[in-house]
Parts: structure tokens; sequence; C-alpha cells
């Protein structure tokens, strides 16, 4: 295919994307530029095509201009908003996607990505709307058939569990914030749901939101509401805190909202206020704040993944729940409370585990933590054939780990006879080849390493600066 045949047809390959693509060459004179972009812009190609950047878009510059800040740094730019206005006085918003394009190691120029935010914005507006018309529906129902968690449903004979509990009753007498920190599956939104219940809250609203559930465009929207003409299609909206207006407000995975979201919910904290997207009135609000993270927080704001102001703004409560390897005390109470729940569910009659499968459990160190157990029983469930579950029943990833790594984690042996060392001097071995290991089957990561070991983060990195043992 001859060469002008090649170009045309990668044009009219570009063209046809329904997204807006523009392409600027080392010096920001623009190359390339779809129906789709001209679209979003106000604007037609022959407008743009061959012309500097800055000269068809006069309110950007060198900083603001994510193409030109790709063209100048060499590093793509990914989801990032725009506001900029065109040379006909045109507002335009957008979210782009910026790359670098080299020819070899050269710098040849920038291709960008645009989406339509109204579009994204557009469907913010209905998930907020759709929230209003099913919060205080499935409030009700939850009221009324008992769905809810309340703290007798957290099943535990752990010591630490049981503290966390009556820690858990004594926060919710107050409205103050709190913050919960536990791995994936350990059941932090049980806790967050009995403290609502629990609290002179409980009959006003309780809504939970992911944060990492949604882009940063669309979470602004769905938690603060919208004013009409705000941008494209928007209507006069509430949002989420208004929404859980005396309630409560649970936003899991706290550490995904972006830093300048987490600046406007600590104003909401300081003041309990908000502000629609677009309105310039500020409305109170009465609500409880409840976040959880599934990583130390201190290790969140050292990497810059939470704001250090927000941490001890919304740390007023803290709980940190333990892993159910740290509460292997409660696994047997656990299984039965599943069979349980899915006999019921599936009108079977499964008595047991059998004492194989009670080992097995016992010793296996749960990633997933009391979540992965719950599933690991339903899928036991759908395989049994009589009343008692057997090793064969078990998902086979189960299996596979569990062989992979022996019960408490990787075998070592230690041994019984006497080589003529001291006992402190066999023990200091044994404790270096433990934490060598446990360094090891965690890859390097010293807050998991100490979590595998059952030790404080800082004992454990002692340990490692004593031993002289890389981190």
């Amino acid at each position: 295919m001859p060469l002008s045949d090649t170009v045309e047809m990668l044009q009219a390959i570009l063209g046809a994307i329904d997204e807006g693509i523009h392409v600027v060459d080392a010096n920001g004179i623009t190359i390339f530029y779809n129906h789709v972009a001209a679209r979003l812009d106000g604007l037609t190609p022959e407008e743009v095509l061959g012309k500097p950047l800055l000269e068809v878009f006069p309110s950007l510059d060198r900083n603001s201009s994510t193409l030109l800040r790709v063209i100048e740094s060499g590093e793509a730019i990914y989801d990032e908003p725009q506001a900029y206005t065109n040379w006909r006085g045109l507002r335009v918003e957008t979210v782009n996607t910026t790359l670098p394009v080299r020819v070899g190691k050269r710098l040849v120029g920038a291709v960008e990505v645009s989406k339509d935010i109204g579009k994204l914005k557009e469907l913010s507006e209905r998930l907020v709307a759709l929230q209003a018309q099913i919060s205080k529906p499935k409030r009700t129902k939850r009221q009324a058939d008992g769905l809810s968690f309340h703290f007798e449903d957290i099943l535990t004979q752990n010591e630490k569990m049981k503290s966390l509990i009556e820690r858990g009753k004594r926060a919710a007498r107050t409205s103050s914030p709190v913050l919960i920190f536990g791995e994936t599956g350990t059941g932090k939104e049980l806790f967050v749901q009995s403290i609502h219940q629990e609290s002179g809250r409980s009959a006003k609203p309780f809504i939970a939101q992911n944060c990492a559930a949604l882009p940063a465009s669309l979470l602004e929207s769905l938690l603060f509401g919208t004013t009409k003409g705000s941008f494209t299609g928007a209507d006069d909206r509430p949002g989420l805190f208004e929404l859980a207006d005396g309630g409560t407000l649970f936003l899991d995975e706290l550490n995904s909202m972006p830093l300048d979201l987490q600046a406007k919910l600590l104003r909401v904290l300081q003041d309990g206020q908000i502000r629609r997207i677009g309105g310039s009135r500020s409305v109170k609000v009465d609500v409880r704040v409840i976040a959880a993270v599934n990583e130390d927080p201190h290790a969140l704001v050292q990497r810059g993944l939470m704001r250090s102001d927000l941490y001890y703004r919304i740390n007023v409560v803290s709980l940190e729940l333990p892993p159910l390897r740290q509460r292997r005390e409660d696994i047997d109470l656990l299984v039965r409370h599943f069979i349980d729940t899915f006999n019921r569910k599936f009108g079977m009659s499964v008595k047991s585990v059998s004492p194989d499968v009670q080992k097995l459990f016992a010793g296996y160190d749960w990633p997933g933590n009391v979540r992965e157990l719950e599933h690991s029983v339903e899928a036991a469930m759908n395989m049994v054939e009589a009343d008692v579950i057997e090793r064969e029943h078990l998902p086979p990833h189960l299996l596979d780990r569990h062989n992979a790594v022996p019960a408490g984690g990787d075998a070592i042996m230690l041994p019984i006879e006497g080589d003529g060392r001291p006992l402190p001097e066999r023990l200091r071995e044994w404790e270096e080849q433990l934490i060598a290991d446990a360094m090891k089957k965690t890859q390097g990561n010293v807050l998991r390493a100490a979590k595998l070991l059952g030790i404080p983060r800082q004992t454990l990195q002692y340990k490692l600066s004593q031993r002289g043992m890389s981190e």
C-alpha cells in the first residue's frame, strides 16, 4: 500500500473514533484534529489545524495545557480534567489522557484523547437521583426486616475483637468521626453499620459510598450535589451529604479519594457545611462521617495518598480490625455460622466440616479474611453430597495455596538435638530465619511481614536494623 494511502487510512480511523483526538508536533502546532474534538471545543478542524495551540486556546498556558506539559516533560498524563476558553469565548470542560509521541528516542509531539465531562457529570446526576430514590425505601426495608448489622451480629471469641466492639459501642454515643482500618474482608462495614444502628441516628439515613468506585469528577458531584446550569444538562440535585442529613455517611476506601477532594471533605468536617457544584450558597448538614481504609493510615499519609490534616481530623475514634489469621479461635465459630446460614438459604442440612478440613482451615492464612472463609464454605456446600464437608469439596485455589504454604506459613525445620550452642544463640538464629522468611514471603513489605509475624511494624523495623537485615 502506498504511503499516502496508509496516511489517509490512519486519518480515517482516527476520525471515526468517538472521542476527541488532538495531535500537536514538538512546537505545539496542531497536525491532526478530528471532528469529535472540534465538537467538544465548539470549533471546526479548519480553525485549529496548522495553528499554534495557544493561539486557538488563549486561556491556556504551558502549565495548564496538558498537551504542552507532555511535550515539556515527555511524561504521559492520564484522566486529568481540563477547563479552558477557546478563542470564541466558549467555556469547555474535558477529561484528557495525553501521551508523548516519539520516533526512536526523539520526542516529536503529543496526542490527546478527550472525553466530554458534561456526559460524565450527566451520569453523576443520574447516580445522585437514583441514590435519592432508593435511600428511604432501602432504609425502611432494612429496619423492617432486620437486615442491618448490629454489634450482636459480630461473632467472636477473640479478646481484641471484644474490646473493639466495646469501643464501637462507646463511639456510638457521640457524633465524632470514626476511621476504621482493616484488611479487605475483616468486617469493616459490620462495625460501621453497628455504630449507626446503636447511635441516636439509627432512624435517620445510612448511606455508604466506595470512593474507588467512581472517577473523581463523578465522586465530587455525587457527594456535594449540583446546581442547575453548573454544566451541560445539570439540574438542582442534592449530594450524598444532604441525603444523609441527620444520619451517617460511610466513605469506604477513603485513600482512593483525590487529594483536592479530601480537602473539601476536611472543610465539611470542620464547618458542617457543603456547597453544591456551581452553587454560591452554603448548606448546613448534620452528618456523621465514618471512613475506612484497607492500609495503615500512617503509611498512606507518608506515601501522599491521604492528607495529614484530614487524617488528624477524621481519626477521632480509631478502630483497627485484626485479620482472621490473628483471631484463629474464631474460625470454628464462623464456619458453624456460615454452614447454618447456607443451610437455610439452600434448604440443606450440612452438619459440619471434617477434622481434616477443620485442621486445614486452622492452619491457612486467609488473605481474604472472613469474606474468603465465607465464600469457601459456600463453595464447599455447592459440592457436598452428604452432611459433612470434606477436603475434596473445597475450592481448588484454597487447596493449592494451602499445599504451597504449609499451615502457619513456610515450613521451618528446628533441630531437636543440641549442637553445643547456647539456647539464646539458637533462638536468635531461629528468629532471624523467621524474619527472613516473612520478608521473602511478603516481597519485602515490612507492614505485611510484621502482621504475618504477629508483631508491631516498629518492632520488626528495629529487629531488621539491629541485625543489619535489609528492608
